[in-house]
């Protein structure tokens, strides 16, 4: 009950300056509020380390400095886009129903993979099995799985390409 009582009266002390500070930095209310109570949120997390009471303030105004450099870090590495804008420089997807490989073709052109490469294949792309949980399974080692998936799947794209470029029909989607 006291840390509630001490962390309420620390926001009614600091959160009007520590809100002016911010927007100084953001110059957008929202952004500012965020920042704001983003600083008290790592204080609920991180301010019980705090050594000396003393230096409070400092450590509030230092963490919401450092919280909006990491927020400007972000959006300058990752901007915000509005759809409608960046819509001419979308690629072209095709319907789902044009793209889409039907699971049955998959596993019939799985089936005719050379059997050495099947059971790789299978168990890392079917089962989720790590490599070293494959290596166990079929005793071999690492290296080889590793070796086997990529011949397994080098030949199973041959064979999907193949039956893409001879036009062949899908198989029927119920298994």
């Amino acid at each position: 009950m006291a840390e509630n009582v001490e962390f309420e009266s620390l926001v009614a002390r600091y959160y009007e300056p520590l809100y002016q500070f911010a927007f100084s930095l953001t110059r957008e209310e929202a952004d500012a509020c965020d920042l704001t109570q983003q600083t008290f949120v790592v204080w609920a997390a991180k301010g019980h380390q705090l050594r000396d009471a003393a230096k409070v303030k400092t450590w509030l105004f230092t963490t919401l400095h450092r919280e909006f450099l990491n927020s400007h870090r972000r959006h300058t590495r990752f901007p915000q886009v509005d759809l409608d804008t960046a819509a001419a420089e979308l690629p072209a997807a095709p319907a789902a129903s044009e793209s889409r490989l039907d699971t049955a073709r998959v596993l019939a052109a799985l089936a005719q993979v050379e059997e050495v490469f099947q059971a790789p294949v299978a168990l890392f792309y079917l089962q989720d099995n790590s490599y070293l949980e494959i290596a166990e399974i079929l005793g071999v080692p690492v290296g080889t799985v590793k070796s086997r998936l990529s011949r397994g799947l080098g030949q199973l794209q041959q064979l999907l390409a193949r039956d893409i470029a001879a036009g062949k029909n899908p198989p029927p989607t119920s298994l």
